[in-house]
């Protein structure tokens, strides 16, 4: 959870009218600005996308936490950053203005936001109508597809027993789950084996040379981005110079 603190915003808008002489700002305009900033931060802060996540888990696990001025909260969300597709989070805006030292009258604003985020995009938002819910469901965080926390160690047990013909087997029988990928190859007598979840740049590499010996490969963590090679077999056959 990232805090978003606004407190400042409102008090230095207050007090340049107030020392203009121009006399207490209106709590209600006040707090309308303090709902946009508050929006146009959260724009930045949803930022670039470079995961998939579906729009629940984001709502449940990136909105800022709430300070006494300004309560940010989600209130609708559908869909998901997964190739073309569209993820939209749905947020109401509450800011609140107390007559602080004859600096603002009170006042308040409710404003509400449409943000829509795509993989490999930059965050959109727009202000909408807000919608007729008093207490809005609270989103929950989907599980996060990562490999095992022995991945090394599977991994070493399937190339200690496997040949070049049960190479691929071996190795994919050690990570069955759906979504883990498999890279293998033979590649003049090494076994080279790559596994991982794209998605999350999770990725080891390993290789059993012709003694019989298991290594793990290090490698430039840069080369798992879209657009590089990926968790493949090439990280260790044919790396980047």
């Amino acid at each position: 959870m990232r805090i978003l603190r606004l407190g400042g915003v409102l008090a230095a808008g207050a007090f340049l009218l107030v020392g203009c002489g121009i006399g207490p700002a209106d709590g209600n305009g006040v707090a309308r600005d303090a709902a946009a900033k508050a929006a146009e931060r959260l724009n930045k802060e949803l930022g670039h996308r470079e995961r998939v996540r579906d729009a629940g888990t984001i709502a449940a696990t990136e909105m800022p936490e709430s300070d006494e001025q300004v309560r940010i909260t989600p209130v609708a969300w559908k869909g998901r950053t997964s190739g073309d597709e569209k993820a939209t989070i749905d947020v109401r805006v509450v800011a609140a203005v107390g007559n602080r030292d004859a600096a603002t009258t009170e006042g308040d604003a409710t404003i509400c936001y449409r943000y829509t985020l795509q993989l490999y995009r930059y965050t959109e938002y727009e202000e909408i109508d807000c919608p007729k819910i008093g207490r809005p469901p609270v989103p929950s965080a989907a599980a996060v597809l990562k490999l095992p926390p022995d991945a090394a160690k599977r991994l070493e047990t399937a190339l200690f027993s496997a040949t070049p013909e049960t190479l691929g087997s071996k190795v994919r029988a050690a990570f069955p789950q759906e979504g883990i990928g498999v890279d293998t190859i033979t590649s003049e007598g090494t076994l080279v084996a790559a596994v991982g979840v794209a998605a999350e740049r999770d990725c080891v590499v390993m290789i059993k040379t012709t003694d019989g010996r298991t290594r793990q490969i290090s490698y430039d963590r840069i080369w798992l981005e879209p657009g590089e090679l990926g968790c493949r077999v090439t990280l260790y056959t044919s790396p980047p110079r």
